[in-house]
């Protein structure tokens, strides 16, 4: 996997109301896609799709064990993006973006 990524698109993936939903359901480990599918209401394609970004830049870690798709946040790099000083700006337009769905 490439170590080249857009931080902006990490961070509106992380507060995209509904992949932030799955995100901290994935805080107390890993999830089978189908448990995270019913939580949110969208179907197994969708949370695949919705996370596909964060999957492809190893932010979420995919393992499919007997035909079951099980999901795990990798917990350090999600929050070497929040902490990242230079990325500060874009997490606070993150959250203010979330909050206008919000609201």
């Amino acid at each position: 996997m490439s170590e080249t990524f857009d931080r902006e698109k990490i961070v509106d993936c992380m507060f995209d109301p509904t992949t932030a939903s799955i995100l901290a359901e994935l805080e107390d480990g890993e999830k089978e896609c189908s448990f995270l599918a019913e939580q949110t209401s969208i179907s197994e394609s969708e949370v695949l799709q919705r996370l596909s970004y964060l999957i492809e830049h190893e932010f979420v870690l995919k393992d499919s064990d007997d035909e079951k798709c099980i999901l795990k946040a990798n917990s350090e790099k999600l929050s070497s993006i929040i902490e990242d000083g230079d990325n500060f700006d874009a997490t606070i337009s993150g959250l203010e973006k979330m909050d206008s769905y919000l609201n």
